[in-house]
């Protein structure tokens, strides 16, 4: 996806960072990890995006001392960095070690509206 785009979704996944955050210093573990879910399909499109979200998830797996999410978070996010581009990502996939990186999910209706609203031009929130 464009510069465009990686601009305009900027605000709906950093919302999703700042809400992990505030759940990770709560020490709700399970809480901080989907909203990075969230902040990972929001942003998938952009390989900024993309990476950023895989190296949190990569971070949280540290954290959390989760072997699983931290060896799938290395293979995923040398797929987010050669892959996006070019446009193979999964809509709608989670981003996470417990599914297939090449799944593809339904979009819940309001990551769907943050998506379209991010690819016209002007956009404002």
């Amino acid at each position: 996806m464009n510069i465009k785009f990686t601009k305009n979704i900027a605000q709906f996944v950093e919302d999703e960072i700042q809400l992990s955050q505030v759940a990770s210093a709560k020490n709700q573990n399970d809480i901080a990890f989907s909203h990075l879910e969230n902040a990972h399909v929001l942003g998938q499109e952009s390989t900024y995006w993309h990476v950023k979200v895989h190296f949190l998830m990569f971070l949280w797996s540290i954290r959390n001392r989760s072997p699983k999410e931290f060896f799938g978070q290395i293979l995923r996010m040398f797929g987010a960095l050669t892959k996006t581009a070019i446009g193979l990502v999964p809509i709608g996939n989670t981003g996470g070690s417990n599914i297939s990186p090449f799944q593809k999910l339904p979009l819940k209706p309001e990551h769907q509206a943050a998506i379209v609203k991010a690819k016209v031009t002007n956009n404002k929130r």
